[in-house]
């Protein structure tokens, strides 16, 4: 991940969160007495991550964006939960350091962990991370490997079982994704309303619950520098709940350009998933289910599908709307509406599809033996 110096809409008092770090942190394994010189990373639309440097090695800030927040978001004490309880199950987690609460410090809760360092795929592999196919092809198996790590790992252990709500996931994920849309939608995009309908009259049953991460994408993944197809780390832990599995798969591969894909989805485009050896979205489902025992028919999985794409689309329109009110200045936002106007129509031709699939084609499980076809919920994309 790139760094630069701080915007100024999101600067803060450095010499106070030194002296409060300095008083406050345990197990940093490096000398805080010094200011840090701090940098901020690119990326994110949510909460805001900084570079701390000092004199004796790297510590990583996170913090929430200034201005109104959508209930339950931003709550730094809660990621700094999970993170902590989390990296003594899963090596992938970076430890934490230490949780601020106290907002006259720098005017926001905050929290400070240890820095992974590796590159980390954005809209292109890192620059000096060269993978020809097969390594490439490595890569994308491994980071498909690690969210079935997540998967797998044993909630009642972790100590975060409290973070689940019990059955009926699904209907409160619909319910509660279509209430953000609708009060984040803007004059100049879809209403969404068919896509949120259809959701709610085809929710699939419950699952066995996990941990999810809910923001699972390459740009959240650290990689080993002596062999980038290895991950050594999984970041952004914000919206990491205990759920359904295949929602998390499905919120992942909402952000998963591929080949053959249309013009306006390749402009939108945030992951290396273009490149040749990386596997097509129905590859991907193949795999995570022969990894992890998993089976989902056709039309489960076109369920699935259009709602990792909805979701994607109301983050999109809540950042938007930051834009379009004056809460961040980040020009690169501009063109999320347009991002919300291509993804509804996207949701909209997979329904089509899924609603002429005959009974017997949409009984019929995914399953390994599937790789290599397209699949039969999805149509070339615009």
């Amino acid at each position: 991940m790139s760094d630069r110096e701080v915007r100024d809409e999101d600067a803060f008092d450095t010499r106070a969160m030194a002296a409060w770090l300095a008083a406050n942190a345990t197990a940093a394994g490096i000398d805080l007495t010094a200011v840090p010189e701090v940098r901020q990373f690119s990326g994110g639309v949510s909460n805001l991550t900084y570079l701390l440097r000092y004199p004796g090695g790297d510590l990583v800030l996170r913090r929430p964006p200034k201005g109104n927040h959508v209930k339950g978001a931003h709550d730094m004490a809660r990621e700094h939960r999970i993170q902590t309880q989390l990296a003594r199950h899963l090596p992938y987690v970076p430890r934490t350091v230490a949780l601020c609460e106290d907002t006259s410090v720098i005017g926001t809760p905050f929290y400070v962990m240890q820095r992974l360092d590796g590159p980390i795929p954005r809209k292109e592999l890192p620059a000096g991370v060269p993978l020809d196919r097969e390594q490439t092809a490595a890569l994308c198996r491994n980071v498909i490997d690690l969210l079935a790590d997540l998967h797998s790992v044993d909630v009642a252990a972790t100590g975060l079982g409290d973070l689940g709500k019990g059955g009926g996931y699904v209907a409160r994920q619909v319910a509660g994704w279509s209430e953000r849309y609708r009060k984040a939608r803007t004059r100049n995009v879809g209403s969404f309303e068919t896509v949120m309908r259809w959701l709610d009259e085809h929710q699939p049953g419950d699952r066995p619950h996990t941990l999810v991460h809910n923001d699972f994408r390459f740009d959240n993944v650290v990689l080993d520098r002596a062999d980038p197809t290895r991950p050594i780390g999984l970041l952004d832990w914000e919206l990491a709940t205990v759920g359904d599995p295949l929602v998390d798969l499905a919120n992942a591969l909402g952000y998963w350009v591929q080949p053959g894909d249309g013009p306006m989805l390749r402009l939108f485009r945030r992951q290396p998933t273009h490149l040749p050896g990386m596997m097509t979205r129905e590859q991907v489902v193949a795999h995570y289910c022969a990894r992890t025992g998993a089976t989902v028919t056709h039309a489960e999985w076109a369920w699935y599908q259009v709602f990792g794409l909805f979701r994607v689309a109301v983050i999109a329109q809540q950042v938007y709307q930051r834009y379009l009110s004056g809460q961040t200045t980040n020009k690169k936002f501009r063109l999320f509406g347009i991002a919300v106007v291509v993804l509804e129509l996207r949701c909209r031709r997979i329904i089509r599809r899924a609603r002429k699939m005959s009974p017997r084609t949409a009984a019929t499980r995914m399953h390994p033996s599937h790789q290599g076809r397209r699949p039969t919920t999805e149509e070339p994309s615009r």
